[in-house]
């Protein structure tokens, strides 16, 4: 596993296995839609994948992202900065977050009034130095997000957690964490809009939404509804490429994706302080593994009906529509 540079509320690492096994053999662009630490996208099997992309609608998370991967070491050094040894700093370093923003709007006015109120050479002068300082402002911020996530309680970004953590050991993750992300194209939209711009016939789109009825424990700018899970159904419903989707197992979400092949499985609960409970998940697909899925790459043994035993763990198919979704246009068109 190829580790991501923070933890992340609803993380994948543990579902990497059943993600990597329902996914098609091959695929041309990788697409994760709610990106969270970058544990999908960092730990994708496919290698035919020429185009991949990270996308998060958290606007401090994905300034943190694109720090990381491009200015690696003013981060580092900016973290080694922020000392943070109390509730007060954990206090602090959220009122910056909140309040410090400068998004890519507020740069491009400040860089026309310049324009307007300046002659050259000055205003050429002046520019630079407003593109360095919000590139510094940046930084700031990504470091004091980063420090907000690693002394949270669940990595929440709200809740001091009261642990003891030395950021130098992460040093080397940050800097790792460049190399393999330099490749990746990192953006920050709507998950309508980016699936929509990204969506083709060998696309694979992953979607990791915040679950039914848990939104609240999501850090977000702008609240995930109900309305938004109808409206990333029905965006993926109509969607070309290979489609896949995980969610906590709801009677809402099973009524939703009825169209969808819908597998279950379970995994370690870390959020619960029971020993050895467990969480249910509900991983979705527009596609029949049988036609797209490599299984005698893996070690599975089959039991009845489309339920396996696989050495990482064990899933079932919970429900099959009744006509395939991908591909559906093309053979309508015949």
């Amino acid at each position: 596993m190829k580790k991501s540079i923070i933890a992340w509320v609803g993380g994948k690492s543990k579902l990497m296995w059943i993600i990597n096994l329902l996914a098609p053999n091959r695929y041309e662009r990788s697409i994760d839609v709610f990106g969270g630490s970058g544990t999908v996208t960092l730990n994708l099997a496919c290698t035919t994948a020429n185009l991949r992309v990270y996308n998060d609608f958290n606007g401090n998370l994905v300034n943190l992202m694109r720090c990381a991967r491009d200015r690696p070491l003013a981060l580092i050094r900016e973290i080694g900065f922020l000392a943070l040894n109390a509730r007060d700093d954990f206090e602090m370093y959220k009122k910056f977050i909140e309040k410090e923003e400068f998004s890519e709007y507020d740069l491009e006015e400040e860089l026309k009034l310049t324009e307007i109120m300046f002659e050259q050479p000055k205003a050429e002068e002046l520019k630079r130095l407003i593109i360095k300082q919000s590139k510094e402002k940046d930084i700031k911020r990504a470091a004091a997000y980063y420090k907000l996530l690693r002394y949270s309680f669940n990595a929440n970004a709200d809740t001091f957690g009261g642990k003891k953590c030395d950021v130098r050991r992460f040093f080397v993750d940050i800097w790792s964490f460049s190399r393999i992300f330099r490749n990746i194209t990192i953006e920050n939209k709507d998950f309508e809009a980016l699936i929509k711009q990204y969506d083709r016939e060998m696309a694979f789109i992953y979607c990791d939404p915040p679950y039914y009825d848990a939104e609240s424990f999501y850090k977000n700018e702008v609240p995930f509804t109900k309305e938004d899970h109808i409206r990333l159904r029905d965006v993926l419903h109509e969607a070309k490429g290979y489609v896949m989707v995980s969610y906590n197992n709801v009677p809402e979400i099973l009524e939703l994706y009825q169209d969808f092949y819908i597998y279950h499985t379970t995994r370690s609960h870390s959020m619960s302080k029971k020993k050895g409970e467990v969480y249910e998940e509900l991983i979705i697909i527009n596609y029949d593994i049988t036609k797209y899925v490599n299984n005698g790459s893996y070690q599975m043994q089959l039991f009845g009906d489309f339920s396996f035993v696989q050495n990482e763990g064990e899933y079932s198919l919970l429900h099959s529509p009744s006509q395939q979704l991908r591909g559906r246009k093309k053979e309508v068109s015949k």
